[in-house]
């Protein structure tokens, strides 16, 4: 089950969230309306190359990355979108594409849109394409402690 790492994980910090179960979709526009959430309120966990290295942009799903701004918010000389066949054993227990923003629990960088940061609660995939989790963004960025920066179009 995907979600087990991540459920033990907030379980293990005590923090309330809910799991939104919803039908199999794969994009962030079929996710948010599945699930009835505003792809504004969604997020979507994007791996990134920066420099060779991987690392997480978190965004609104309604938002696009800004190329040219990540690579100065990350300090890279090269920010590359990573290929799924490149970096899907990074996420063992995740389907492809599916993988939560919880860089921490996989040795990565996270970097988090400041349009989110102003959200009060996250959502975003669990490991899964039927599965949510939404939780107060102020619990994601203590438990991640990510890079918040405006790097979006």
């Amino acid at each position: 089950m995907p979600l087990k790492k991540l459920k033990e994980f907030l379980d293990s910090s005590d923090i309330k969230y809910v799991n939104i179960t919803h039908s199999k979709a794969y994009t962030s526009q079929e996710i948010a309306a599945s699930a009835h959430i505003s792809g504004k309120e969604l997020a979507k966990t994007i791996v990134v190359k920066l420099d060779g290295k991987f690392a997480l942009a978190v965004l609104p799903a309604s938002s696009q990355i800004d190329f040219r701004i990540f690579r100065e918010v990350a300090d890279a000389d090269e920010v590359l979108l990573a290929d799924e066949d490149e970096f899907g054993e990074l996420f063992p227990e995740c389907e492809v594409g599916a993988m939560p923003p919880f860089g921490n629990l996989y040795g990565l960088d996270v970097f988090v849109s400041e349009e989110l940061a102003e959200d009060e609660e996250i959502a975003f995939n669990a490991g899964s394409h039927t599965e949510l989790v939404r939780l107060a963004y102020e619990d994601f960025e203590r438990l991640v402690e990510p890079t918040v920066a405006d790097f979006t179009d």
